[in-house]
């Protein structure tokens, strides 16, 4: 069974820095374009980063450019979004997404084959 878990959430205050991992079980990441995306109460989900399966380009919404970064460690299945700054407006349920693609844009979510169930992060003093 494919599943992705995301974990890393949590409370801080703003200035503060979160690293979130998502790690892949059922199968291999390395083939996989993976998304971060989040999702705040009452606002439409938003794509945040993206990173390529092969190469591991990464890009980034212009939004948390300079204060998030992808990446990907393939020997641990995992990929990370490490953020920094944070905001209050960072406040939102965050979703990884994995494509098996070569690279999959965060502006379309809709081509993104799987899910993981999503971690919350609360910026707030």
């Amino acid at each position: 069974q494919l599943q992705l878990v995301e974990s890393g959430g949590g409370l801080v205050q703003p200035g503060g820095s979160l690293r979130l991992s998502c790690a892949a079980s059922g199968f291999t990441l390395d083939y996989y374009a993976i998304g971060w995306f989040r999702q705040a109460p009452g606002k439409e989900r938003e794509g945040v980063s993206c990173i390529a399966s092969r190469d591991s380009s990464t890009k980034h919404a212009d939004s948390v450019k300079g204060r998030f970064t992808i990446s990907r460690d393939n020997a641990k299945n995992t990929v990370y979004l490490q953020m920094n700054s944070l905001k209050p407006d960072d406040t939102a349920v965050y979703y990884c997404a994995a494509d098996d693609d070569y690279y999959s844009d965060y502006r379309r979510p809709g081509g993104y084959d799987y899910w993981g169930q999503g971690t919350q992060v609360t910026v707030s003093s």
